[in-house]
């Protein structure tokens, strides 16, 4: 019986129920005042219950009238979307925007870009997959993500073309109750290879046969930054953290910078990247966040 229903009853119930009377209904729908009551009387009849109380001068919405305003409220609006999201394609505009994360690169800034995209954008849903090292490519090349904000990774995998949006600090870091925190000099490769390195590990093969930044044969492995942390927290090893994940554990006292070989103080200098297959460039929506993206990073410095 319900499949029955129109969208014109459904606008002629909501415009009804929203106006307060048939006549304001028609009004606004430039519509005869006939047909909207029309129009709700069938949709009644379809529904099987009455929607409006009619004994008073302005029609009321019943109790079971209130409930199926919202259902029908649900229904319009899923519909008005569809429609709008119809022509962004059209023109161009993704139907969605999956986007992989590096850790590395600073979250809030992709926070505020999100912000900046629902308003934006507000028919485009945005996906989000945070990864590390080849994982924030993986998705990129096998077409789970069209755009990927990279870093940690120091080459770019072939098929992939890229642009350069910032650039983050990188250092090494221990707890102060670790051996390492009290040498108050440059620290000799070989003490660093006397204590376990905290190592974030790379879930694909991307990097398979090579080692960034290894300088011990004691590591430990782990796949996920926020478990990197809480082990250099707690004094389980020492490794490299981006800077600006760090920075309050650092003034607080409980990591302290290594001062090591061919680190420069304050850390080496990583390029943040966007990279999207050579063949498959961002549309409107993925430009627009590669800019943001950059314009942020720009302002935060």
């Amino acid at each position: 019986m319900l499949d029955g229903v129109s969208l014109d009853q459904l606008r002629a119930f909501i415009t009804a129920a929203d106006e307060g009377s048939f006549s304001g209904a028609a009004r606004k729908l430039r519509r005869a005042q006939s047909m909207v009551s029309e129009l709700v009387s069938n949709l009644e009849g379809q529904v099987g219950v009455s929607l409006f109380d009619r004994r008073g001068r302005y029609p009321v919405l019943t109790s079971e009238g209130r409930v199926l305003l919202a259902d029908a409220r649900t229904i319009l609006s899923g519909v008005d979307g569809m429609k709008a999201r119809a022509k962004g394609m059209t023109s161009g505009l993704e139907p969605e925007l999956a986007v992989v994360l590096d850790v590395f690169f600073p979250f809030h800034v992709v926070v505020e870009a999100a912000k900046a995209f629902r308003e934006r954008f507000p028919i485009v849903p945005l996906r989000l997959y945070a990864e590390a090292l080849g994982g924030a490519y993986q998705p990129v090349m096998d077409g789970r993500a069209a755009l990927g904000i990279v870093g940690s990774l120091p080459f770019v995998p072939p098929g992939l073309a890229h642009e350069r949006l910032a650039d983050i600090a990188f250092t090494m870091v221990a707890a102060r109750t670790h051996p390492l925190a009290a040498w108050q000099v440059t620290i000799p490769r070989d003490q660093l290879a006397r204590h376990t390195q905290i190592v974030l590990t790379d879930r694909t093969d991307l990097s398979a046969g090579h080692e960034f930044g290894v300088m011990s044969a004691d590591t430990w492995r782990v796949a996920d930054l926020f478990a990197k942390h809480a082990f250099l927290l707690h004094g389980l090893g020492w490794g490299g953290m981006p800077v600006h994940t760090i920075q309050d554990d650092i003034r607080a006292g409980q990591l302290v910078e290594l001062q090591i070989e061919d680190v420069p103080p304050g850390g080496h200098i990583l390029p943040m990247l966007a990279v999207y297959p050579s063949a498959a460039p961002p549309g409107p929506a993925g430009r627009w966040l590669i800019e943001h993206l950059r314009d942020a990073c720009a302002n935060n410095h």
